[in-house]
């Protein structure tokens, strides 16, 4: 087991987080929080790059946003289902780094693989939580405190944002990072992001910003309605 983790954001492939909350890891990550990306696959089947290539890509990624850990489990891409064993393997992530918050993609998505892994992490989390449900390195049960939904593809009214005004450059410098994915050099093929994708996900982050009052921000949905103590009057 690895404590003190703060968060563990999950993604299908390398660049989904990102995408989804670059700004608010960063944001985190800058005070301190210790953070694990999990990306299910290998995204073997991308229009462009390779697996090599893509492991590079997501490890200067990650190491822009401040995040501590990245790891894989090589689920096979576009092949993501609620099956036994990759809740398993999932809930052993889980209970491996004991988070205290989850970030899975938003379940309504274009991509098939961002819903699968949005159900997957969802099954895992309760699975984790349960004492006799066993691991292959039979870990502990841990019970997550939070839950919370990110968006990749489209525009869904969030349940909460996050101011990321302060972390719009990283955000964009991480996108940055997918060459492979985001831009079309020689030998690529054009697919939806080669053609003005980054542009479209800072405008949506400044839109989702104009909507609470700030430059920036990300904008996140929840299963059950958030619990506020101190904050319902605000600054």
């Amino acid at each position: 087991m690895e404590n003190d983790v703060d968060i563990v954001a999950f993604g299908a492939h390398a660049d989904d987080i990102e995408i989804g909350m670059a700004g608010t890891i960063a944001k985190y990550a800058a005070q301190g929080k210790k953070v694990v990306f999990c990306d299910l696959t290998e995204a073997e089947l991308s229009s462009n790059g390779t697996v090599e290539i893509r492991h590079q890509e997501a490890k200067q990624a990650a190491e822009i946003l401040g995040v501590t850990t990245r790891i894989n489990l090589g689920l096979p891409d576009r092949g993501l289902f609620v099956t036994d064993e990759a809740i398993r393997q999932v809930a052993e992530v889980i209970r491996r780094f004991q988070p205290k918050v989850i970030f899975a993609p938003y379940e309504k998505d274009r991509h098939p693989d961002h819903g699968q892994c949005s159900r997957l992490v969802q099954e895992a989390v309760f699975s984790a939580g349960i004492r006799k449900y066993t691991t292959t390195n039979a870990l502990p049960a841990h019970k997550v405190k939070h839950v919370y939904f990110y968006m990749i593809n489209g525009f869904h009214t969030p349940d909460f944002c996050v101011d990321i005004s302060n972390h719009i450059e990283e955000k964009k410098n991480s996108l940055l990072a997918y060459r492979s994915q985001f831009q079309l050099e020689a030998g690529a093929v054009a697919t939806p992001l080669t053609n003005g994708y980054i542009e479209a996900v800072e405008a949506r982050e400044r839109m989702m910003g104009k909507e609470v009052g700030v430059s920036y921000a990300e904008g996140f949905k929840v299963l059950k309605p958030l619990l506020l103590e101190n904050d319902v009057i605000g600054d």
